[in-house]
């Protein structure tokens, strides 16, 4: 028996695809002798005639991804397109470098555990490249006994 002008009728009615209507195998007899749109309506109505629901696309494995670039996996070299400069601008990673050092020097100034005079050297090192870190001030200042008060280091 072949129901394939009820389905494309059927299709129409419930404005989805043809492949996404299912008939009810125990049913197909009044589905036969469904001639008319409004007949179809009505073996829609008793649920003899279905709209199977739409498939989508799992979001399951890019909640797995995710979880895994969080802890930092899927970043190895064959990942990376770009140069390490193209990555992060030189400009961008000075501009991170010098603002930490510059805020480290001026908590140290308003703590007082250095002085103005070695505040304004240590900044003049810095704008010239001198630090490579936050941590390589706080050595420069231990080496060259600059700090004034030991208890004050952060």
């Amino acid at each position: 028996m072949n129901l394939s002008n009820k389905k494309r009728i059927a299709a129409q009615v419930m404005k989805c695809g043809e492949s996404r209507v299912k008939f009810d195998v125990d049913n197909l007899k009044s589905i036969k002798e469904a001639i008319t749109k409004s007949d179809i309506r009505a073996l829609i109505k008793d649920d003899i005639i279905k709209k199977e629901k739409k498939k989508g696309v799992s979001r399951a494995t890019a909640r797995k991804v995710l979880k895994q670039k969080r802890k930092g996996r899927r970043s190895g070299p064959g990942r990376k397109s770009g140069t390490h400069k193209a990555r992060e601008p030189r400009k961008k990673e000075w501009m991170n470098k010098i603002r930490a050092i510059r805020n480290l020097i001026s908590t140290l100034k308003e703590k007082k555990v250095i002085s103005p005079k070695v505040y304004r050297t240590i900044y003049n090192k810095s704008k010239g490249g001198f630090f490579r870190s936050r941590r390589h001030v706080k050595l420069y200042l231990e080496e060259h006994k600059l700090i004034k008060n030991e208890k004050h280091k952060s």
